[in-house]
């Protein structure tokens, strides 16, 4: 039976691909709604390709701009804001939600989708770094399947297949390194945004590439894992593994190992989210062992990557405090991205605000939504005070 779908973030590296692979399969999927942000061009180009019910931008302003890149009649109704976002995740029709937002954006439609009754493949992993408590629980009651997008946590989820959870042990999720892995610790301060985000094996968009620079996309990896496989801190671990060819393992306690193993690109991992339990012909190769060589795993040094540190420590805590990394985390990233603060200052900066915040334990949606808001003030006010002094 085809699967009726629709993907917000649609124009972004993950959105893309999902709607490139709803197009290959056309007898088993259907996109019934797209949803972006800003970026006409390529989000009039998916309309004339997928031809959705409904289309989601930002505002009326882009709307209107949107419906005058169209043809006349062509059939999808154009709509915009938070009720726009709410419309697309909540579709009569749509059995299935891509959220493929970026940042905190993606929480409140992740939400809606889990309420109306829609499976949700995850790829906003700060909607779980934010909120996983709330969203866990939110799909158990709703009997909502939560399916992981990200590369790490679809491996885990696959090792993970056919096997008693009772049996596992810990879950390794590995992380190339970034671009900085080998420059000393002593070069960052002369990091440009063009060297940080050159990443040596993944094609990303501009934050979560300078999350991999950080290596806070790996410790926002581990907040995400905690909630999605209900695993304890302690049970979650990082190696660096620059050939980015094992995706993640997972071990189980009678010292058994399973990996994933796949070339660094991640249309396997939306592929296989839309399609679970099958698996699509992509025609995508697999790795060539003989022309990699070998191999190989480190620990990751957290004096080098403190955002990494930071992470562990949020998860450690809970409550509001992995909402506050998050949020800090974006608005610092966003000053780097526009050079309004170095790149060593991006650490610095989240973890003044992390030890200024009074942690809430088993905090409400609305405890969450007001300690993201506060650290993004208190950040922007921090970034801001610091230009000041220069």
């Amino acid at each position: 039976m085809r699967k009726d779908l629709s993907i917000l973030g649609s124009t972004g590296s993950i959105g893309k691909n999902a709607v490139r692979i709803a197009a290959m399969f056309p007898d088993r999927f259907r996109v019934r709604a797209l949803a972006a942000k800003d970026s006409l061009d390529i989000l009039s180009e998916q309309i004339s390709a997928v031809r959705p019910d409904v289309a989601v931008v930002i505002d009326q302003d882009h709307a209107r701009a949107l419906e005058k890149m169209l043809p006349p009649g062509c059939g999808t109704d154009i709509l915009f804001g938070d009720a726009g976002y709410e419309a697309a995740a909540t579709a009569a029709k749509v059995r299935q939600v891509v959220i493929a937002m970026v940042g905190a954006a993606g929480l409140k439609p992740t939400l809606a989708a889990i309420e109306a009754g829609k499976d949700v493949a995850l790829a906003n992993k700060e909607t779980l770094v934010m909120a996983g408590a709330v969203v866990m629980q939110r799909a158990a009651a709703c009997g909502v399947a939560i399916l992981p997008i990200d590369s790490e946590h679809s491996a885990v989820f696959q090792c993970l297949a056919g096997h008693g959870r009772k049996y596992l042990d810990r879950v390794i999720l590995t992380a190339s390194g970034g671009p900085f892995f080998t420059r000393p610790k002593e070069q960052f301060a002369t990091v440009t945004v063009q060297d940080a985000l050159r990443h040596p094996n993944w094609s990303m968009g501009p934050k979560i590439t300078i999350d991999s620079a950080t290596l806070m996309n790996k410790g926002l990896e581990v907040i995400e894992a905690r909630w999605l496989f209900d695993l304890a801190a302690e049970q979650i671990e990082v190696l660096v593994h620059p050939q980015s060819v094992v995706h993640s393992m997972v071990s189980f306690r009678d010292g058994a190992v399973l990996a994933q193993l796949g070339i660094p690109d991640m249309t396997g991992a939306i592929a296989y989210a839309l399609s679970h339990p099958d698996r699509l012909d992509l025609a995508q190769p697999a790795p060539d062992f003989a022309a990699i060589g070998s191999l190989t795993f480190e620990a990751p040094d957290l004096e080098k990557f403190p955002c990494l540190a930071m992470a562990f420590n949020a998860v450690h805590t809970g409550g509001t405090l992995p909402a506050v990394l998050n949020a800090a985390n974006e608005v610092a990233v966003e000053a780097f991205l526009e050079n309004r603060l170095a790149f060593t200052d991006i650490p610095v900066v989240i973890g003044r605000v992390m030890a200024s915040h009074q942690t809430l334990d088993a905090p409400t949606l609305e405890d969450i939504l007001h300690a993201d808001s506060w650290a993004r003030q208190t950040v922007t006010r921090d970034i801001l005070q610091s230009a000041d002094c220069r």
